[in-house]
C-alpha cells in the first residue's frame, strides 16, 4: 500500500516555501507540479522546497524540478531545495543537481541563502 503523499504550501516574507511529505512519484508528482505552477502563476520567483518529509523521488519528481528552474531564474527567481536525508538526496546527486541547484540543511538556511547578494544575480 502506498504511503500517503500531500503537499503544502506557505507564503513567508517573499518566499514560497513547499513542503513535500511521503513519496514523490509518476502518481504524485503532479501534486507538486500544481504547487510551483500556482507560485509561478502567482507572480511568485523564490521558492523553497522542503523535503524533510519526503520518503522518496522518482524520475517523475526529479522532472518537476528541472521543469521550472529556467523560466524561474530567468525572471530573478531561484528553486532552494531543503531537508533532503541521505537516502532522498542520492538521485539528485547522481544526476548532477548539485551544480544546479542550491541544497541547504533546512528552511532557515534556505530563507538566509535568498537574502545574500549573490543569491540575486543567479551566479551559478
Amino acid at each position: 500500500m502506498p504511503s500517503p503523499f500531500s503537499v503544502t504550501t506557505e507564503l513567508e516574507d517573499n518566499l514560497t516555501i513547499i513542503h513535500l511529505d511521503g513519496a514523490v512519484d509518476a502518481h504524485t508528482a503532479p501534486q507538486f507540479e500544481e504547487a510551483v505552477q500556482s507560485a509561478i502563476d502567482d507572480g511568485r520567483r523564490r521558492i523553497v522546497v522542503d523535503c524533510r518529509k519526503m520518503t522518496y523521488i522518482s524520475s517523475a519528481g526529479l522532472g518537476v524540478f528541472m521543469c521550472f528552474i529556467e523560466e524561474v531564474r530567468d525572471e530573478g527567481g531561484d528553486i532552494k531545495i531543503c531537508g533532503l536525508s541521505d537516502k532522498a538526496k542520492q538521485p539528485f546527486e547522481i544526476l548532477g543537481f548539485e551544480s544546479l541547484y542550491d541544497f541547504c540543511p533546512d528552511v532557515a538556511d534556505a530563507k538566509a541563502r535568498f537574502s545574500e547578494p549573490a543569491a540575486q544575480g543567479g551566479n551559478a
